[in-house]
């Protein structure tokens, strides 16, 4: 169902690009002209409401809005889980974190990660002979046999986990020493480049992950690639080069958003100096939503509820926008449910590649991203899993969040300066909420709905049969893998 009222003009635009492309044969796998390039940007921690496109006005994103100008703004694309690791082994693996066993955020003391036995997004597109790389943070495992390049990767350059797992964590004093951040390195491939980073490496992070992937769409502009670029800002501690320091006007945050957005703009100026911008799906969107503690160096959900460590709309809503001229429909809006998850198997479809055999949860949306008329969400129902639990279940317009307590941050003075403030502990009651007119999920309507609410009670326990449920384990959970199989490369 589709949630908010486009203008006739956009559906006519929508439907028209969508007849066009149809009878041009360029709806399907590309099969009449070349491969197309693949590139995703993996914000971290970015908020609902921190670009251009959805409705920041303290800073300007404009080469986010000339995505959004030129392509397509999904307002519903969820991930699935509000945590770092987890979200990101969806995205990789097209399937729920807690199939593939990734529960929550990985840490330098943990000694597993995503299972070599799971297939990525990058041996996706190797099946097709593209150049793969992947810049920024990985947070999937940092030990040698769980990085990049064991998954599919030709290239790496980045960080292992997130930028604030080092010693200057204000934090790390007070934890118990065995569970302290060691330092920071930079790893290339799959060995140490730099094995202490600093503020000064931090404040380059941004433009040494872009120039990168410039360097490798030059170098090879003549097959096709796909690039993975999970920038490791907005998360804290937040850092801009010298160019952007005080340029936004808005405060850190916005100097780092506003550097993500040069980000964008020097790859579609890359890509269209090479020709390459009709032949290149190009993704934007973030890992869960805005670390709410940080208050002025965090981003905000806007009308959501809450954010980040939640299962509210405000932690797995993500703002996302797709540009592909020629294919995808311009200055165009898609309201229907979609995921990270789907990513994998609408790009196995748009180049012709093979799913793994092992079962995924992902759907092939190209109707959702080409603007068929007509096309609604493949999701019947998505359950929201948090560490391991089954905190929400969504279908396109209703969800169903079941007790549980949380993070709670919304209504509370947050920090300031790059200092948290202490979450609450908040505590969800059992309810259903119509996203489509309580977008902050404020109302609980099961009683006024009941045959709504047990269809999706019902389909959470199919999930948690299939999934299981806290520390009940169900038949459809694949094992991360740990270090003890085998490899003698135990650390770097």
């Amino acid at each position: 169902m589709r949630r908010h009222a486009r203008s006739a003009a956009m559906f006519v635009l929508a439907w028209f690009t969508g007849v066009v492309a149809s009878a041009a044969g360029l709806r399907g796998p590309a099969e009449s002209g070349p491969l197309p390039n693949i590139i995703i940007f993996f914000i971290d921690d970015m908020g609902y409401a921190d670009i251009g496109p959805f409705g920041v006005e303290e800073y300007s994103t404009p080469n986010l809005d000339r995505m959004a100008r030129e392509g397509r703004v999904f307002t519903d694309f969820i991930v699935s889980s509000p945590v770092c690791s987890a979200s990101r082994a969806a995205l990789m693996t097209g399937c729920f974190n807690r199939r593939v066993g990734i529960q929550g955020a990985l840490f330098p003391n943990h000694t597993h990660g995503l299972n070599p036995s799971e297939t990525t997004l990058a041996e996706i597109c190797r099946q097709r002979g593209y150049a793969t790389a992947c810049y920024g943070k990985w947070h999937l495992g940092h030990h040698p046999k769980f990085l990049p390049p064991n998954h599919g990767f030709d290239e790496y350059l980045g960080i292992p986990y997130s930028n604030d797992m080092w010693p200057l964590n204000p934090k790390n004093q007070k934890l118990p020493e065995h569970r302290r951040f060691p330092p920071l390195p930079l790893i290339e491939g799959t060995e140490v480049v730099d094995p202490d980073l600093g503020p000064e490496d931090q404040q380059q992070f941004t433009r040494l992950f872009t120039q990168r992937a410039v360097s490798f769409i030059e170098r090879h502009r003549e097959q096709p690639f796909f690039i993975y670029l999970p920038h490791p800002m907005v998360h804290v501690p937040l850092y801009a080069s010298e160019a952007f320091e005080g340029r936004s006007g808005a405060g850190l945050y916005g100097d780092v958003v506003m550097e993500l957005d040069w980000s964008v703009g020097r790859i579609l100026d890359t890509l269209e100096r090479h020709g390459l911008d009709r032949e290149t799906l190009v993704v934007f969107t973030s890992d869960n939503g805005p670390w709410l503690a940080y208050g002025d160096h965090a981003g905000s959900a806007g009308p959501l509820r809450e954010g980040k460590l939640t299962a509210f709309e405000g932690g797995i809503r993500e703002p996302t926008v797709c540009w592909w001229p020629g294919r995808i429909p311009a200055g165009t809006e898609c309201d229907e449910l979609a995921s990270t998850i789907d990513l994998l198997p609408t790009v196995a479809a748009l180049i012709g590649a093979e799913l793994p055999e092992h079962r995924i949860d992902g759907k092939d949306i190209a109707p959702l991203l080409f603007g068929t008329p007509g096309a609604e969400s493949p999701h019947e129902a998505f359950p929201i899993y948090y560490r391991g639990h089954l905190h929400a279940i969504r279908e396109d317009r209703w969800k169903v969040v079941f007790p549980h307590t949380y993070s709670l941050m919304e209504g509370r003075e947050a920090g300031r300066g790059g200092v948290p403030r202490a979450y609450a502990k908040g505590r969800a009651e059992l309810a259903l909420y119509d996203l489509d007119h309580d977008i902050g999920e404020a109302t609980d309507v099961k009683d006024r709905y009941p045959e709504i609410f047990e269809r999706l009670t019902r389909a959470a326990d199919r999930y948690r049969a299939d999934l299981g449920d806290g520390r009940n384990r169900g038949p459809g959970i694949r094992n991360a893998a740990s270090l003890n199989e085998g490899d003698p490369r135990l650390t770097w």
